[in-house]
């Protein structure tokens, strides 16, 4: 069983979900790009009883409101909505665990409040985002958020209304990696039912974020930063692994080999089975490596 939370924000709300004793250790959860809270739906029930776990719907997806008229999405606005929703649960210090884009926000919380963070799980992220290689590629990546944004606000277009089934195709064909069940638990939370049919909830201004970037000296420097213990878990047909990276293998290799050589016995590094959303998929895939880390205490967790 969950509740439902909202927390009050300036332009409306970040709506919640919650598992377990509000009373028991804090653990917040993170979902990914244009995904929701729901994609813990089926990993969370294996995990330990006895912590709380709230799982939030960013600004612009799920059941969150949208942002103001004329604001774009910056990735430091995520980071923003976390603060805001440890701010108003009075958590002084917590778990992070986040998938994918989660990740690299709940990574860079833990840069900017390290003193707030005792565990990090990383599913499918490594904590960052991949910095453009050129300078010229960054350029364009950066003009393309302005025009995008200026294009959505000049066509006024008014969200497309599906029937379900093909609400939930459309999401399968843009995530190869989801299958039908897991694409469904999105759209319980992911889509309203109209009278036109089912419309998606998310911001369309939400698919043009503003990134923060980071080169690999960058990327080492701040995890010198990271003052809790850190828990990677990256799936083999996932989006990390170097047959789905052939252009960014060295990057996340070095990474890697930055995780492990400033972090020492702070990090735990697990490569599973299955793809991008394989805590959605196949959750007992990963619930015990998770539950191993949650709960030990001063030693490494083992695999």
């Amino acid at each position: 069983m969950f509740s439902e939370l909202k927390f009050p924000v300036p332009w409306g709300h970040v709506a919640a979900k919650a598992w377990g004793p509000s009373e028991g250790h804090p653990v917040l959860c993170l979902h990914g790009w244009l995904d929701n809270a729901n994609t813990f739906d089926k990993l969370i029930p294996l995990l330990p009883r006895g912590c709380y776990y709230v799982a939030m719907d960013f600004s612009g997806h799920g059941l969150s409101s949208h942002r103001p008229a004329g604001c774009p999405y910056h990735f430091l606005d995520y980071v923003t909505d976390v603060r805001r929703v440890a701010a108003a649960l009075q958590w002084r210090r917590f778990t992070l665990m986040g998938h994918s884009m989660g990740g690299a926000v709940a990574g860079m919380f833990c840069f900017l409040y390290p003193e707030m963070v005792d565990k990090l799980i990383l599913l499918e992220s490594l904590g960052f985002l991949l910095a453009p290689e050129d300078t010229e590629a960054w350029l364009k990546s950066k003009r393309r958020v302005i025009d995008r944004l200026l294009s959505l606000e000049a066509k006024q277009q008014t969200p497309k209304a599906r029937s379900p089934e093909a609400a939930l195709q459309r999401l399968l064909e843009a995530n190869s990696h989801l299958t039908a069940e897991g694409g469904a638990i999105l759209l319980q939370r992911g889509a309203t039912e109209t009278p036109a049919g089912m419309v998606y909830n998310r911001d369309m201004r939400a698919r043009t974020q503003s990134r923060e970037f980071f080169t690999v000296e960058q990327c080492v420097k701040l995890l010198q930063k990271i003052q809790d213990r850190v828990l990677i878990i990256i799936s083999q047909d996932g989006l990390l692994v170097p047959h789905n990276l052939p252009s960014r293998n060295h990057f996340v290799k070095a990474l890697q080999e930055a995780f492990e050589s400033n972090l020492k016995e702070h990090i735990q590094l697990a490569e599973v089975p299955g793809s991008h959303f394989v805590h959605l998929n196949e959750p007992e895939v990963v619930s015990g490596i998770i539950s191993n880390f949650l709960t030990a205490q001063n030693t490494r967790a083992r695999l």
